[in-house]
């Protein structure tokens, strides 16, 4: 069974920090992690990172293997490399409290906001 925690793992956080500077450089955004899929027991254990990934008005699971050298972490994106078929969490769906702070900003500014969910596209 899946796992998916919105809390990050404390014992993951360096490694977690490190993918989310690499990806929010790569595309020139600035997402936020919002969830971790299946953590690994240990930082060193070698497994995936399976980071959900909210901003730029998406939510979207990307996965990384976070490994350290002389120059400091080094991450890889597997992106490309998984096929997403296999997985039964979906891309693209937002985990709990995902884009909360934004709402909360557009709601204080408006007498209402309409929200319309698809696929994961807020």
């Amino acid at each position: 069974m899946t796992t998916v925690l919105d809390t990050i793992p404390e014992h993951l956080q360096p490694e977690i920090e490190a993918a989310l500077k690499w990806f929010n450089t790569r595309e020139g955004s600035d997402f936020e992690v919002t969830g971790i899929v299946d953590p690994p027991a240990s930082a060193d254990a070698g497994e995936d990172l399976r980071l959900v990934l909210c901003g730029a008005g998406t939510c979207r699971q990307e996965t990384f293997q976070v490994g350290s050298s002389q120059n400091g972490p080094q991450v890889s994106w597997l992106g490309d490399d998984q096929s997403n078929t296999n997985s039964d969490v979906a891309e693209l769906d937002p985990p709990p409290g995902a884009l909360r702070q934004w709402i909360d900003e557009v709601s204080g500014r408006h007498t209402f906001i309409v929200l319309l969910f698809y696929r994961g596209f807020w």
